[in-house]
Protein backbone atom coordinates (compact mmCIF):
# COMPACT_ATOMS: atom_id res chain seq x y z
CA UNK A 1 0.00 0.00 0.00
CA UNK A 2 1.28 3.39 -1.00
CA UNK A 3 0.76 6.68 0.84
CA UNK A 4 1.90 9.87 -0.86
CA UNK A 5 3.18 12.59 1.48
CA UNK A 6 3.07 16.12 0.12
CA UNK A 7 5.73 18.81 0.16
CA UNK A 8 4.74 21.56 -2.25
CA UNK A 9 8.22 23.12 -1.94
CA UNK A 10 9.64 20.15 -3.87
CA UNK A 11 6.96 20.26 -6.57
CA UNK A 12 8.21 20.98 -10.08
CA UNK A 13 4.78 21.84 -11.51
CA UNK A 14 1.60 23.34 -10.07
CA UNK A 15 1.05 21.60 -6.72
CA UNK A 16 -2.69 20.95 -7.15
CA UNK A 17 -2.13 19.60 -10.67
CA UNK A 18 0.49 17.20 -9.23
CA UNK A 19 -1.85 16.10 -6.43
CA UNK A 20 -4.65 15.51 -8.94
CA UNK A 21 -2.36 13.37 -11.08
CA UNK A 22 -1.15 11.42 -8.04
CA UNK A 23 -4.74 10.79 -6.92
CA UNK A 24 -5.60 9.46 -10.39
CA UNK A 25 -3.08 6.68 -9.78
CA UNK A 26 -5.23 5.44 -6.82
CA UNK A 27 -2.75 5.32 -3.92
CA UNK A 28 -3.92 4.03 -0.54
CA UNK A 29 -4.04 7.66 0.67
CA UNK A 30 -2.52 11.14 0.28
CA UNK A 31 -1.16 12.89 3.37
CA UNK A 32 -1.16 16.70 3.32
CA UNK A 33 2.03 17.49 5.24
CA UNK A 34 2.95 21.14 4.50
CA UNK A 35 4.44 21.85 7.94
CA UNK A 36 5.52 25.39 7.04
CA UNK A 37 2.00 26.76 6.47
CA UNK A 38 0.07 28.83 8.99
CA UNK A 39 -3.12 27.11 10.15
CA UNK A 40 -5.46 29.22 7.96
CA UNK A 41 -3.26 28.64 4.90
CA UNK A 42 -3.13 24.92 5.64
CA UNK A 43 -6.92 24.80 5.98
CA UNK A 44 -7.46 26.61 2.66
CA UNK A 45 -5.10 24.17 0.91
CA UNK A 46 -6.70 21.19 2.67
CA UNK A 47 -10.13 22.23 1.29
CA UNK A 48 -8.75 22.11 -2.26
CA UNK A 49 -6.90 18.82 -1.76
CA UNK A 50 -9.97 17.30 -0.08
CA UNK A 51 -12.02 18.01 -3.23
CA UNK A 52 -9.36 16.41 -5.44
CA UNK A 53 -9.10 13.32 -3.22
CA UNK A 54 -12.89 12.98 -2.99
CA UNK A 55 -13.17 13.18 -6.79
CA UNK A 56 -10.76 10.24 -7.14
CA UNK A 57 -12.08 8.38 -4.08
CA UNK A 58 -8.68 8.51 -2.35
CA UNK A 59 -8.57 9.15 1.43
CA UNK A 60 -6.95 12.41 2.56
CA UNK A 61 -4.84 12.23 5.71
CA UNK A 62 -4.45 15.52 7.59
CA UNK A 63 -1.02 15.86 9.18
CA UNK A 64 -1.00 17.19 12.79
CA UNK A 65 -3.81 19.76 12.35
CA UNK A 66 -6.63 18.15 14.32
CA UNK A 67 -8.84 21.26 14.15
CA UNK A 68 -8.64 21.30 10.33
CA UNK A 69 -9.44 17.59 10.06
CA UNK A 70 -12.43 17.99 12.40
CA UNK A 71 -13.70 21.10 10.58
CA UNK A 72 -13.48 19.39 7.19
CA UNK A 73 -15.09 16.25 8.65
CA UNK A 74 -12.17 14.05 7.65
CA UNK A 75 -11.63 10.89 9.66
CA UNK A 76 -7.91 10.33 8.88
CA UNK A 77 -5.28 12.07 11.04
CA UNK A 78 -1.49 11.61 11.28
CA UNK A 79 0.23 12.71 14.50
CA UNK A 80 3.67 12.90 16.01
CA UNK A 81 4.06 10.95 19.23
CA UNK A 82 4.08 14.26 21.12
CA UNK A 83 0.71 15.25 19.63
CA UNK A 84 -0.76 11.76 20.03
CA UNK A 85 -0.03 12.07 23.76
CA UNK A 86 -1.14 15.70 23.98
CA UNK A 87 -4.47 15.46 22.13
CA UNK A 88 -5.86 12.18 23.47
CA UNK A 89 -9.16 13.83 24.41
CA UNK A 90 -9.64 15.23 20.88
CA UNK A 91 -9.23 12.01 18.89
CA UNK A 92 -12.81 10.69 19.15
CA UNK A 93 -13.92 12.08 15.71
CA UNK A 94 -11.22 10.06 13.93
CA UNK A 95 -11.52 6.44 12.86
CA UNK A 96 -8.04 6.27 11.29
CA UNK A 97 -5.25 7.56 13.55
CA UNK A 98 -1.65 7.35 12.45
CA UNK A 99 1.40 7.89 14.61
CA UNK A 100 4.96 8.61 13.49
CA UNK A 101 7.34 6.39 15.46
CA UNK A 102 11.11 6.21 15.70
CA UNK A 103 11.57 3.33 18.17
CA UNK A 104 9.94 0.07 19.19
CA UNK A 105 9.01 1.65 22.52
CA UNK A 106 7.18 4.48 20.73
CA UNK A 107 5.39 1.91 18.57
CA UNK A 108 4.08 0.10 21.67
CA UNK A 109 3.03 3.39 23.27
CA UNK A 110 1.26 4.55 20.10
CA UNK A 111 -0.82 1.37 20.02
CA UNK A 112 -1.73 1.83 23.69
CA UNK A 113 -2.78 5.42 22.93
CA UNK A 114 -5.15 4.34 20.17
CA UNK A 115 -3.15 4.54 16.93
CA UNK A 116 -4.70 2.42 14.16
CA UNK A 117 -1.54 2.43 12.02
CA UNK A 118 2.09 3.54 12.32
CA UNK A 119 4.56 5.29 10.07
CA UNK A 120 8.05 4.13 11.02
CA UNK A 121 11.24 5.77 9.87
CA UNK A 122 13.30 6.89 8.47
CA UNK A 123 14.39 3.64 6.87
CA UNK A 124 16.85 4.78 4.17
CA UNK A 125 19.00 7.90 3.85
CA UNK A 126 16.95 10.86 2.68
CA UNK A 127 17.59 14.52 1.87
CA UNK A 128 14.78 15.55 4.20
CA UNK A 129 16.76 14.09 7.14
CA UNK A 130 20.28 15.08 6.05
CA UNK A 131 22.97 14.01 8.51
CA UNK A 132 20.62 11.75 10.50
CA UNK A 133 21.51 8.07 10.08
CA UNK A 134 18.68 5.88 8.75
CA UNK A 135 17.17 3.32 11.11
CA UNK A 136 17.17 0.57 8.49
CA UNK A 137 15.23 -2.59 7.73
CA UNK A 138 16.01 -4.32 11.04
CA UNK A 139 14.33 -1.44 12.91
CA UNK A 140 11.31 -1.71 10.61
CA UNK A 141 11.09 -5.47 11.15
CA UNK A 142 11.31 -5.01 14.94
CA UNK A 143 8.41 -2.54 14.85
CA UNK A 144 6.33 -4.81 12.60
CA UNK A 145 7.03 -7.81 14.85
CA UNK A 146 6.03 -5.83 17.97
CA UNK A 147 2.62 -4.45 16.96
CA UNK A 148 -0.51 -5.93 15.41
CA UNK A 149 -1.60 -2.77 13.53
CA UNK A 150 -0.38 -1.87 10.00
CA UNK A 151 3.08 -0.32 9.74
CA UNK A 152 4.13 1.91 6.84
CA UNK A 153 7.80 2.63 6.14
CA UNK A 154 9.03 6.14 5.33
CA UNK A 155 12.33 7.70 4.35
CA UNK A 156 14.30 7.50 1.12
CA UNK A 157 12.13 4.76 -0.39
CA UNK A 158 12.68 3.84 -4.05
CA UNK A 159 11.00 1.26 -6.27
CA UNK A 160 13.80 -1.28 -5.79
CA UNK A 161 13.26 -1.22 -1.99
CA UNK A 162 9.66 -2.46 -2.08
CA UNK A 163 10.33 -6.23 -1.82
CA UNK A 164 12.70 -5.74 1.12
CA UNK A 165 10.21 -3.48 2.91
CA UNK A 166 7.32 -5.88 2.49
CA UNK A 167 9.53 -8.77 3.65
CA UNK A 168 9.86 -7.07 7.07
CA UNK A 169 6.10 -7.30 7.56
CA UNK A 170 5.37 -3.68 6.60
CA UNK A 171 1.90 -3.13 5.17
CA UNK A 172 3.17 -0.42 2.84
CA UNK A 173 5.33 2.66 2.48
CA UNK A 174 5.22 6.44 2.14
CA UNK A 175 6.75 8.40 -0.73
CA UNK A 176 7.37 12.14 -0.54
CA UNK A 177 10.22 13.38 -2.74
CA UNK A 178 9.51 11.23 -5.78
CA UNK A 179 5.76 11.89 -5.60
CA UNK A 180 6.40 15.63 -5.72
CA UNK A 181 9.09 15.60 -8.42
CA UNK A 182 8.09 12.82 -10.82
CA UNK A 183 7.04 13.87 -14.30
CA UNK A 184 4.43 11.12 -14.74
CA UNK A 185 2.59 10.97 -11.40
CA UNK A 186 -0.35 8.89 -12.68
CA UNK A 187 2.12 6.09 -13.46
CA UNK A 188 3.98 6.28 -10.16
CA UNK A 189 1.59 4.12 -8.11
CA UNK A 190 1.62 1.45 -10.81
CA UNK A 191 5.43 1.42 -10.82
CA UNK A 192 5.53 0.94 -7.04
CA UNK A 193 2.94 -1.84 -7.23
CA UNK A 194 5.26 -3.66 -9.64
Amino acid sequence: MLIYVTNRNLCKQDFLVQVNQLAKGKPHAIMLREKDLALDEYEALACQVKDICAHHNVPLIINQNISVAAKLELDHIQLSMENLRKYQSKLHPFSVIGASVHSVQEAKEAVALGATYLIAGHIYSTDSKKGVPPRGLSFLKDVCDTVSIPVFAIGGIKKDHVKDLIATGAKGFCIMSESMTCLHPVELARQFRG
